[in-house]
């Protein structure tokens, strides 16, 4: 076939090419237990079905709490390439980095890493593992997506909150220029690997956290989820596992499901339902210097736009007083000094309101947030009341503390 191209339509002038391409994405998130035991053949068995001929090279890379709570991690891992030597390659002893926001802060880290990948001859075909709570696997994703253009990364998410929200999505970012996420690549995993052992010496506070995103996807997308966490809130708040898990694969679910679904995986257009309660959450975990987990900042945020809802009149008393009753049984506390900062001076830097700005900066120019009109049923709105938030600031003061 011969290629035919658009005639000038006048001197120096030609007609515009217009291109278009669809790219298909696909991956799987498995659950397991004792991920790097010699016997546990999944990672290898997931390196290998590439198709592509063996062994491939693999960097390691673990967060610090992670390899503090499990002594024996990283020899086991180093025990698992030489166990699995045909599948995989490690190309150095595993990498250890800083937990939580301080991997996200710090662009020395990120060229470290990067510069590690290139010393030991990482490609496109390689792997990147990455071992760690949400905070680690963004900052690992975010390198690994800009080495090379991309080098396949496996997140194996070792918080309540990473395997049920941030590790199972398409999203990878950074903290700069003092704002969240800034920097960032919608580059989806090769796989995800959920080993439900590293929950197992979680502290309360990050075994609790990760329930805010299981209670965010619920309120806005199933009314069923929330009454089977409602019901189970005194159980998972107990440490029994069996909950726990069945509330983490049901909310890796329906993240998925929104993710291939809803129409914008790579967030273009402006509506983020994804982060219900997120505009206030982001700014609190700025405004506490980080001292708030994320997952605490997402549960004040979804108790704070709730109870904006709840004023509103769209939520019904009943429905407010079972969400507040669920968080409260989970040991969530509704507020912090941090919320009433400078609420009469929205544009000071310190005010929370400096949020909603913030948020619609980052979805283009609208501001888009997701309230709730009943339990399971969220809507989008582009304008707020501010002195709604303040009542519902005020409402969430009021609230007991478990």
């Amino acid at each position: 076939m011969v290629a035919t191209f658009p005639t000038p339509i006048r001197s120096g002038v030609s007609t515009p090419i217009h291109q278009q391409f669809t790219v298909s994405f696909q991956y799987t998130v498995h659950f397991t237990e004792a991920l790097f035991h010699s016997d546990n053949a999944l990672l290898a068995e997931t390196i290998a079905a590439d198709g592509e001929a063996g062994p491939k090279k693999i960097m390691v890379i673990v967060d610090d709490g992670a390899a503090n709570h499990h002594p024996h991690l990283l020899s086991q891992i180093e025990h698992y390439g030489k166990c699995y030597c045909d599948a995989l390659t490690l190309t150095a002893p595993p990498i250890r980095v800083p937990g939580g926001e301080a991997a996200k802060n710090d662009l020395n880290l990120i060229e470290q890493l990067q510069r590690q990948m290139d010393a030991v001859g990482l490609c496109r075909h390689s792997y990147v593992v990455g071992i760690g709570g949400g905070a680690v696997l963004d900052m690992v994703g975010y390198a690994a997506a800009t080495a090379h253009r991309g080098i396949r990364l496996i997140r194996v998410p070792t918080t309540v909150l990473a395997q049920n929200d941030s590790g199972v999505g398409v999203k990878n970012s950074i903290n700069v220029y003092g704002k969240k996420n800034f920097l960032g690549t919608f580059a989806p995993p090769y796989a995800v690997i959920n080993d439900a052992a590293f929950l197992t010496t979680l502290d309360d506070r990050d075994w609790r956290a990760g329930m805010a995103e299981a209670l965010k996807v619920a309120l806005i997308k199933d009314a069923d989820f929330f009454a089977e966490i409602e019901a189970n809130a005194a159980a998972i708040a107990r440490r029994e596992m069996a909950p726990m898990q069945s509330s983490i694969y049901r909310c890796a679910q329906l993240h998925m499901h929104h993710i291939a679904n809803n129409g914008d995986p790579f967030e273009m257009g402006s509506s983020r339902p994804l982060d219900f309660g997120h505009w206030a959450a982001h700014r609190l975990e700025r405004l506490t210097h980080y001292h708030l987990r994320h997952g605490e900042a997402v549960a004040i945020g979804i108790v704070l736009d709730s109870a904006y809802s709840y004023l509103a009149g769209w939520l019904s008393q009943a429905a407010w007083q079972r969400i507040c009753n669920t968080f409260r049984i989970l040991g969530f506390t509704p507020y912090v000094l941090e919320l009433s900062n400078h609420l009469n001076y929205p544009e000071h830097p310190d005010s929370i309101f400096r949020g909603l700005a913030e948020f619609r900066e980052h979805l283009g120019g609208e501001l888009t947030i997701t309230l709730l009109h009943e339990i399971g049923f969220g809507v989008e709105v582009h304008q707020v009341d501010l002195q709604r938030y303040r009542e519902a600031i005020a409402l969430l003061k009021s609230l007991p503390i478990p």
